[in-house]
């Protein structure tokens, strides 16, 4: 939504205060938005393998949708996380052996559908509880390994961002490309009169004026959108690291939890009141 709003601000004071002392026909060149879309697009497939180019289409509709990484998500995580800590607790970790091996058909996890809908989360939860129940590694080789599958984890969710990044800076490029064309062009008819030369050199610019506008104004956000989103996505992970982690090193599931609040950004953190709050309330139900 916000993308959109920034989209129409950006027309607005570039070509909406050209429109107030010019003609907005001398920016229509249909020729010139072609090959600036053209070059644009074939610098991106000729830039990219095929997996780069899946996943960046794949990340683009996200640019246009509110993240789903909120208050409420990380209460849900936190409430999971602290329910599945406390029956291991209680009845032991081999108690919850059912519950990550069949996670879809989990009593726990089927009552928190916000997260058990993420499959990488899911995934990262149970992989790490089933190594705690059937393996001898310690806390410091679990951290390690976490970090390491998180850090692979940002750098493949980073592709589509650095794409776009390296789109954005090459459409300026193509549109001097596309105005150097036009100027030959134009060399080329110095005999016709002065209002016609005025109109082919003015057709010309358009195409610098065009990778600029287009760069800046339309590819470069979405990148940004893009690397804002992998920030957002990358935080669940950390959270449900050191929750883990408090829980292997003998903190009680109420303190774990209280680690995993403390790293959330500020935003979407809920206070220490919020959650004890919300963890009494659903112990009631």
């Amino acid at each position: 939504m916000f993308l959109l709003i920034g989209y129409v601000v950006i027309l607005a004071a570039s070509v909406g205060t050209y429109a107030v002392h010019g003609s907005l026909a001398a920016l229509f060149v249909p020729l010139e938005y072609l090959a600036i879309i053209g070059l644009m697009t074939g610098g991106f497939i000729a830039s990219n393998g095929t997996k780069a180019i899946k996943a960046t289409l794949a990340a683009l509709p996200s640019v246009l949708k509110g993240s789903h990484f909120n208050k409420a998500l990380y209460m849900d995580l936190l409430a999971m996380l602290y329910e599945i800590l406390s029956k291991v607790r209680k009845e032991g970790l081999m108690s919850i052996e059912s519950d990550i091996e069949a996670p879809e058909g989990s009593a726990i996890f089927s009552k928190y559908p916000t997260v058990a809908h993420d499959h990488h989360v899911m995934e990262f939860i149970t992989d790490y509880l089933r190594m705690m129940v059937g393996g001898n590694l310690n806390a410091f080789e679990i951290e390690n390994l976490m970090d390491l599958e998180i850090e692979t984890h940002h750098q493949e969710a980073h592709l589509p961002a650095h794409v776009m990044s390296k789109v954005a800076d090459g459409v300026p490029a193509f549109g001097i490309v596309v105005a150097v064309m036009g100027v030959v062009n134009v060399m080329g008819s110095v005999g016709e009169p002065p209002a016609v030369l005025g109109k082919m050199i003015g057709g010309a610019l358009v195409g610098t004026f065009l990778g600029i506008l287009a760069s800046y104004g339309f590819v470069a956000p979405i990148a940004s959108q893009l690397e804002q989103k992998v920030e957002e996505g990358s935080k669940i992970f950390s959270c449900i690291k050191v929750v883990l982690l408090a829980s292997m090193n003998g903190y009680a599931p109420q303190v774990a939890v209280e680690f995993g609040r403390k790293v959330l950004f500020s935003g979407d953190r809920p206070s220490f009141k919020e959650l004890e709050d919300d963890l009494k309330s659903r112990k009631g139900k």
